[in-house]
């Protein structure tokens, strides 16, 4: 089922009619609605989620010391986040410099008795197997050692890791661990995001994926909590599908200037797919009680009556589809309560 969304402000004319309510006199004001050119849409359920975001995980195991940001603070790159206990990273440290200083004696005995056999060799006083013996447990002693280094040098990296720090200016916007808790390597600490870059993340059913064009596309978002509704900068279809929900996934990044939007918050894509004739009407308008939901209309004889309508989606300019009810070139009260008093002055 297609739901549409407009972007062009219907040519509303208001009447100068001087419809009376019982209210002391007052005009009720009114409108002539007619139809009007709009854009068609699919609209489609999505999220929204930072362009870019990091999830910072532990990469040495101990107990969180410190924890210096918290949901919602702001933080630098390269800010520290947390200190982990290093007391077992230091006796990694410890124990890789005896390897080295093992692998160190190892070398220099290696390296004397080298030099020994071939000054025994130059003499044949042995043979030429032994000087490739010793040889060989040179070169092996001198790997030894180079693999020492090499697990000291990762020791102390090890350790650098305890202090954790923050990998992108943003947001926090969750905090995963607690003071006093154990941390293990890829073990989830803190969630943070850039405000600035958001976008909402729509999966659009494959069969819709071809009216939605090959050139650039043009989308709306909206936040049917708050009636809110933003411009696209940019449209992206991915270009690979779900094969179990047989969906495209497609991203639609948001203005920078989406002051109040967070990650993880509910929203709508509408994608224009063309234009139609359409009849709406202000959606300040519509009186809905329960199940109705209709518009007073003007009898012509300075009263109106209350007409039920079949509605469809609030467009971007406060204003609501007629699908049912209503005719082009009809006149409706703007102000539905003072219009009842109308309706039922004696």
């Amino acid at each position: 089922m297609h739901a549409r969304s407009g972007f062009l402000i219907a040519g509303l004319l208001l009447l100068p009619a001087a419809l009376l309510a019982a209210d002391g006199g007052a005009a009720v004001p009114t409108v002539k609605i007619e139809p009007q050119l709009r854009a068609r849409s699919h609209a489609s359920e999505a999220t929204i989620e930072a362009v870019r975001q990091a999830t910072v995980a532990a990469q040495v195991q101990g107990r969180v010391l410190e924890a210096r940001a918290d949901a919602g603070a702001r933080v630098r790159q390269g800010d520290v986040l947390m200190r982990i206990d290093t007391r077992e990273a230091d006796q990694a440290v410890a124990a890789a410099a005896a390897n080295v200083a093992a692998a160190q004696a190892r070398l220099v005995d290696a390296r004397a008795a080298l030099e020994r056999t071939r000054s025994l060799r130059a003499r044949n006083f042995v043979s030429a197997a032994t000087l490739d013996q010793a040889q060989a447990a040179f070169d092996a002693a001198r790997a030894q050692h180079a693999a020492a280094e090499a697990g000291r040098a990762q020791a102390d990296a090890s350790r650098g890791f305890a202090t954790v720090t923050s990998p992108l200016t943003g947001v926090v916007a969750q905090r995963l661990t607690e003071p006093g808790e154990m941390a293990q390597p890829g073990r989830p600490l803190m969630l943070i995001y850039e405000p600035g870059a958001l976008r909402a993340v729509a999966d659009v059913p494959q069969q819709q994926l071809a009216s939605l064009g090959r050139g650039a596309l043009q989308a709306k978002v909206e936040f049917p909590e708050s009636g809110r509704w933003l411009d696209a900068a940019s449209v992206t279809v991915l270009p690979a599908a779900d094969p179990r929900t047989h969906t495209a996934r497609v991203r639609v990044v948001l203005p920078a200037d989406a002051a109040g939007v967070v990650p993880g918050m509910a929203a709508r894509v509408h994608f224009v797919v063309g234009s139609a004739p359409r009849l709406t009407v202000p959606a300040a308008a519509v009186l809905r009680r329960g199940e109705v939901t209709g518009v007073y209309v003007a009898d012509g004889k300075g009263g109106f009556s209350l007409r039920q309508l079949r509605v469809g989606s609030t467009l971007d300019d406060a204003s609501v589809e007629v699908l049912a009810g209503l005719s082009g070139g009809e006149t409706i009260a703007l102000d539905p309560v003072r219009a009842g008093l109308v309706r039922r002055k004696p």
